[in-house]
């Protein structure tokens, strides 16, 4: 049996506190082939992952929160959020399920945070078509500037 303890989401948060990508993963799964992926992920205020999609194969994604606060995004293919869902532990929401191939990503805004996600494996590195042309990728300098406006961003507002 595979147990999530307060000790294991202290241990993740301590990890990704000292991680450079300020996240860190926690695998359920046995193997990137598995035709199931559970994992935890704790990300940190100011990681940034580029908002995606999962084009091919078209996959989707049941996230909730276990522990902290982070809003998630969908956005239109020009980066016009669409809808904007903010999960916080022990409140209401604390899962959601995005559709495979919508553009989404998420931001977090509390240390400590800890989320765990549900999708089909097996992994399949992103392709070109499933990254946000819009939005920086990950290590470029805008990529700072966008995660930190979408801790404000509302539905409606584009990223420029």
């Amino acid at each position: 049996m595979k147990v999530i303890t307060e000790e294991l989401l202290d241990e993740l948060t301590a990890k990704a506190a000292l991680s450079e990508r300020k996240r860190v993963h926690y695998n359920f799964h046995s193997s990137m082939e598995d035709p199931i992926h559970r994992l935890l992920i704790a990300p940190e205020p100011g990681t940034y992952i580029r908002p995606h999609r999962h084009l091919n194969p078209p996959k989707w994604e049941l996230f909730g929160i276990l522990r902290g606060r982070m809003i998630v995004f969908e956005f239109d293919k020009n980066g016009v959020i669409i809808q904007r869902v903010e999960l916080k532990a022990d409140s209401n929401p604390c899962f959601l399920e995005s559709v495979p191939e919508t553009w989404h990503g998420f931001t977090v805004m509390e240390h400590g945070t800890i989320g765990m996600e549900v999708k089909p494996g097996p992994y399949v590195k992103p392709g070109a078509d499933d990254m946000a042309a819009w939005a920086p990728a990950e290590g470029e300098p805008r990529a700072a500037e966008l995660e930190q406006w979408l801790k404000t961003a509302q539905v409606g507002d584009c990223w420029k």
